[in-house]
Parts: structure tokens; C-alpha cells; sequence
């Protein structure tokens, strides 16, 4: 009888050892996996980043670069100019119409490159291609003079609206507001129309130089 509890004893120790050794290898794999899955992951989101940066960063042109903070780096040198398009404002006045603007002289052209239509007449911006775009409008304003407070909305054709909401002031204080969005244009013509109160907005003005609408082809 002693014989045979010492045999069972001796045999739950070594059926205890291998489950211990078989669970040990379990976590070890389990380990190995998560370690390998979650490293995938990471992979997977880095080349997303660095696909979609190569896409953003060589809209950067060297005209109005801070209207696209994207990124720390140097513009591509090597991009292809004629899917951005970039116009600045030329009136400071704020009433109910369509915006007008105007391309920027850049290298031996202009700031509209060949994949877009500018028509200055009705200040229209066509893309020629189908496709996704980013499209971002700066609109700075400042107060020249005992301001009324008032709200301000931009249209860009039903593809992007820009509001902002103007204090009643009676200093030069400046008003800055960024919007963009990523929208399918397919053949569009694009304009963009500012609408302010009946009672208009007495003595704001538009800063030309910094209010600008830019758009390019992301694919």
C-alpha cells in the first residue's frame, strides 16, 4: 500500500510539472503574440501616417506656407504644381455676395496650377480632375473703429462653411478664424459666398493678405 500511494504522489508531481511547463509555453506564446500583433499595429499606423503626410506635406508651396501648418518640414521640392491652387482676397469689404479673389504670382506662373480653372469674371474655381480634396479658408478681420458684434458666414459652394462671430469693439482687434475639410469634388464649380447681418457689419474689415482659400487634390 505504501508502494503504491508513493507511485501516485510521484506521479501528480510530474502531472504537475508539465501542466506548469505546458502553461509557462502558453504564456510565453501568448506573450509573443500580443508582441507581434500589437507591433503590426503600429506598423500598420505608421504607414498610414507617413502615406498621408506624403500626401499633405507637397501642398507647401513657398507662397503662403503658414496656411498650411501641416507639417515642420521643407515643401517637395519635386511636386507637381497644377493640383494646388491657391487665391488670396482682394476686398476688405464685408457684405452679402460672392467673395472675390485673385491667384498669387509663383515662379514663372501663378498659384493656380493647370489641373484647376480660374474664372476672374465670376471668381470660380473648377478642379478639372474627380477626386478627394482638401480645401482650407483663413479669414482675418479686423476692427478699425467702434466695431458692432455681428456673426459672419463664408460659403464654399454646399462643400465647406466658415462662420464666425464678431465682438463689438472699439479697438483694432484682430479676428482670426481657420476652417478646412477634406470633400469629393466631381466636376464642380466653386464659389464662395460671405453673408452678414441686414444691418451689415459697420467697420470691420477684411485683411487681404492673410485671407486666403486654397484647395488640392489628395487623390
Amino acid at each position: 500500500m505504501g508502494q503504491q500511494e508513493e507511485m501516485d504522489v510521484e506521479s501528480l508531481q510530474k502531472s504537475g510539472r508539465r501542466r506548469g511547463n505546458c502553461l509557462d509555453v502558453f504564456l510565453v506564446i501568448s506573450v509573443i503574440f500580443l508582441f507581434v500583433a500589437v507591433a503590426a499595429v503600429a506598423v500598420g499606423g505608421s504607414m498610414a501616417v507617413l502615406e498621408l503626410r506624403s500626401k499633405l506635406e507637397p501642398a507647401r508651396p513657398s507662397i503662403g506656407v503658414e496656411a498650411l501648418k501641416l507639417s515642420g518640414d521643407a515643401p517637395d521640392p519635386v511636386y507637381k504644381m497644377q493640383n494646388f491652387a491657391y487665391l488670396e482676397a482682394t476686398s476688405s469689404e464685408l457684405k452679402t455676395s460672392t467673395m472675390q479673389w485673385a491667384p498669387v504670382a509663383y515662379g514663372a506662373g501663378t498659384s493656380v496650377g493647370n489641373n484647376f480653372l480660374f474664372d476672374a469674371q465670376q471668381n470660380s474655381l473648377k478642379p478639372k480632375k474627380v477626386g478627394n480634396y482638401f480645401m482650407f479658408i483663413d479669414l482675418n478681420l479686423t476692427c478699425t473703429f467702434n466695431c458692432t458684434a455681428g456673426h459672419l458666414s463664408v460659403h464654399i459652394g454646399d462643400k465647406l462653411t466658415c462662420e464666425v462671430e464678431l465682438p463689438a469693439v472699439a479697438d483694432k482687434t484682430p479676428v482670426s478664424r481657420k476652417c478646412w475639410t477634406v470633400s469629393r469634388i466631381d466636376g464642380q464649380k466653386l464659389l464662395t459666398q460671405m453673408t452678414v447681418p441686414k444691418e451689415g457689419l459697420q467697420y470691420w474689415k477684411l485683411e487681404l493678405s492673410s485671407s486666403r482659400f486654397g484647395m488640392f487634390l489628395v487623390d
